[in-house]
């Protein structure tokens, strides 16, 4: 049972991820809509309109730019999907995903079109071999690929979302620690992304005539497939998965094809909308406008319609109230298609008046494929989409007129039919409770079981509950080494909890604390935001009960079979112990001990022979060095240089890099840093690891990079 609900939950999900992409398209069939209905020569001749629209006119020019802007929205949902689905199927840290699903959407369909070219489907002059289906491959944002339609985009999307979740958080050996966390997402996203494509090349061309079949045995189904089609879209609402069911239909194969202007459309909205923009169209597609006009009788008609009576069944002293909630509900039916309101009252408190109400809209899709009435839709069917597609367009084009005694027959028989119901079996609709004080519209909320999260790791409790509790945080960001919060109220800090999470050490500064972890604090502050995001779902503060103290954070590597070593100055100028820093977090040795060097200059370099660990970007004043004895180092050029995000600093080094004694790292503009209000000492730390051996630090008057010695072990 509880994998099956996993399941459900997953598909729900899917289903919500794709309410995302499809959000966005009211506004580009807007667009599209005024610029085409109003561009279009016939439109404007029959309304005559050519002084104020024709060619060469002011609003003539700006119609044409809407017309362009739509077009190219629904040209390019394959990508806004991958990116909405990724963002919509992430735990935590959603900017990320997204950023990797568009790098990996360009990186699959580059693949398959490298496929193409090796197996000669794409010739070296970029035309395509003969024995290519017409239709098969088509242009995927400027590259050849695979005609997968928004498929391609739920495949990346999905795929992106389950690496990010299981690797966003993934630790690293300290060698490699830069790419920790949610660094490692892209690079793992590229990389499946490689193999991603290739199966596709080889997989999806089966799946695509599974797909061209099962759509021909819906079309061929003809009125009974319409009616079921209308049937399961309705009855899927209350589960979140009519979208699921719906998508498919609208934008890929399963909804049919077509040719518009020399170009293969596939899916019943898409060959709506190129219909729509094509000056050709005489009229738009009985076959593709089957999955869409059926909503319009229900949603503008039926619906207001049951809303009516359920205010007509309401005891008359409550109807003064119920009235109000009523007549808004069918108001925003009508005039934007938006049932939730209406159907949730009667799902959640009368199961039977919605499987009815599946049944007639299953009715009303099979009635708009027999009348041949042709109206699209962007997003759902209400007054808004019935005047851009049905009037505008035309009586020739759409058969809209014949619409509109279906309307009249919609609410009669919703009217008829939900008050006989509701009177007969005397169902609690509103207004029928002797409690005036009960009377409401349910909601999704209310149909659906709440399901509780999992708890968070041991540490972010304690983090939470030492900074003061969810409303006291302001913001939350990190360095190299410290988890950075914005606070309310600084009193409000309790140092015991923050010590007990394993901070090495905290810093005050006004509002702003820093809580200092080491170089895992980007796992560290994943794990926190996740956390502040789920107390504050949950409307509370902080967990009251903390059991036990958390685990430790995890050590490093033990270091073995130490030599004898030392390190160099990574900087000229003078020598000052680590307790004379003027940084606090780094004069209380709480990441390891040091030295620190007032420079003299702004080139800094490698104090031993090692490997480049990490590179703090885009800001670079911060670099790590992992010695060939194990040892790893830090070096902070600059207190607060953060801010600069980078601005007079240079990198002559990159992660994984080997580098010598004295090499140079980074280029820091002294005068600039200076200039900007900030002080440019260089702390070279040595972080603390189990099996640490002991080091004796050099504090001379002055040193010179890369000879003279500052440490030894």
């Amino acid at each position: 049972m509880t994998k099956k609900r996993s399941v459900f939950a997953v598909i729900q999900q899917i289903g919500k991820s794709f309410f995302l992409p499809v959000a966005v398209l009211p506004i580009a069939g807007v667009l599209l809509g005024l610029g085409s209905s109003f561009t279009n020569e016939k439109t404007i001749a029959a309304y005559h309109l050519s002084g104020i629209l024709g060619e060469g006119t002011i609003l003539h020019g700006l119609l044409t730019i809407m017309s362009q802007v739509g077009n190219t929205i629904f040209g390019n949902l394959p990508l806004i999907f991958a990116l909405a689905v990724a963002l919509g199927m992430a735990k935590n840290e959603k900017a990320v995903a997204v950023l990797s699903a568009g790098i990996s959407f360009f990186v699959m369909n580059s693949t398959i079109n490298a496929m193409l070219k090796l197996t000669g489907k794409i010739l070296a002059d970029g035309s395509y071999a003969k024995d290519v289906l017409e239709g098969s491959i088509t242009n995927v944002c400027g590259i050849d690929s695979l005609q997968m339609g928004v498929f391609a985009g739920v495949v990346v999307g999905l795929v992106t979302a389950a690496l990010h979740n299981r690797f966003y958080k993934q630790e690293l050996p300290a060698a490699l620690s830069f790419f920790s966390g949610v660094r490692f997402v892209p690079i793992i996203s590229v990389v499946a992304h490689i193999g991603v494509g290739i199966l596709c090349y080889f997989i999806w061309p089966t799946i695509q005539n599974g797909i061209f079949a099962l759509g021909d045995l819906v079309l061929k189904s003809g009125y009974f497939g319409t009616f079921i089609f209308g049937f399961l879209e309705r009855a899927l609402i209350p589960f979140g998965l009519h979208h699921v069911f719906y998508i498919p239909f609208w934008q890929t194969a399963l909804g049919g094809t077509a040719v518009i202007d020399g170009v293969t459309v596939a899916g019943a909205q898409n060959i709506f909308f190129a219909e729509l923009a094509s000056p050709n169209t005489v009229r738009f597609s009985v076959e593709a406008c089957r999955f869409m006009t059926g909503k319009y009788s229900f949603m503008m008609a039926g619906l207001p319609a049951a809303a009516y009576a359920m205010y007509r069944c309401a005891k008359p002293e409550n109807r003064k109230i119920v009235g109000g909630l009523l007549i808004s509900a069918a108001l925003t039916s009508f005039l934007t298609g938006i049932t939730e309101p209406i159907e949730f009252t009667f799902l959640f408190i009368a199961p039977g008046l919605f499987i009815l109400h599946c049944g007639f809209a299953g009715l009303s899709f099979l009635l708009m494929h027999l009348l041949k009435i042709c109206i699209g839709t962007t997003f759902s069917c209400g007054l808004i989409d019935f005047t851009l597609y049905g009037i505008l367009q035309g009586q020739g084009k759409t058969n809209w007129l014949m619409i509109l005694p279906v309307f009249a027959g919609y609410a009669l028989l919703y009217y008829f039919a939900f008050k006989f119901i509701i009177d007969k079996f005397d169902l609690p609709t509103p207004g029928r409770e002797d409690d005036a004080d009960s009377i409401k519209l349910y909601t999704k909320a209310d149909f659906q079981e709440k399901k509780g999260k999992g708890k968070s790791d041991p540490i972010s409790p304690l983090i939470l509950r030492g900074l003061g509790g969810v409303s006291n945080i302001v913001d939350i960001d990190c360095c190299a080494t410290r988890l950075r919060v914005t606070v309310n109220d600084e009193a409000k800090i309790e140092d015991s909890y923050l010590t007990s999470s394993g901070s090495k050490g905290i810093i005050r500064k006004g509002n702003g604390i820093q809580v200092i972890y080491g170089p895992q604090v980007s796992i560290v502050k994943s794990n926190f935001e996740e956390y502040v995001q789920d107390c504050a779902q949950k409307g509370i503060e902080y967990e009251e009960n903390l059991a036990g103290n958390p685990e430790e954070l995890k050590k490093n590597e033990k270091i073995d079979n130490l030599g004898h070593g030392y390190l160099v100055a990574p900087a000229d100028g003078k020598i000052l112990p680590m307790e004379q820093a003027r940084d606090e977090a780094f004069a209380s040795c709480a990441m390891g001990n040091g030295i620190v060097i007032l420079p003299s200059n702004g080139e800094v370099t490698a104090p031993c022979d090692g490997t480049i660990t990490t590179i703090l970007e885009p800001s670079l004043h911060a670099v790590g060095i992992e010695t060939e004895d194990g040892i790893n180092i830090l070096i902070h050029i600059g207190i607060d240089t953060v801010k600069m995000e980078g601005d007079g600093f240079t990198s002559s080094v990159s992660v994984g890099q080997k580098v010598k004694a004295g090499d140079p790292l980074i280029s820091m503009d002294l005068e600039k840093v200076k200039k900007d209000g900030y002080l440019p000492d260089v702390m070279m730390v040595v972080l603390e690891e189990e099996g640490m051996p002991s080091i004796k630090y050099h504090t001379k008057d002055t040193a010179k990079k890369g000879k003279t010695k500052v440490a030894e072990y």
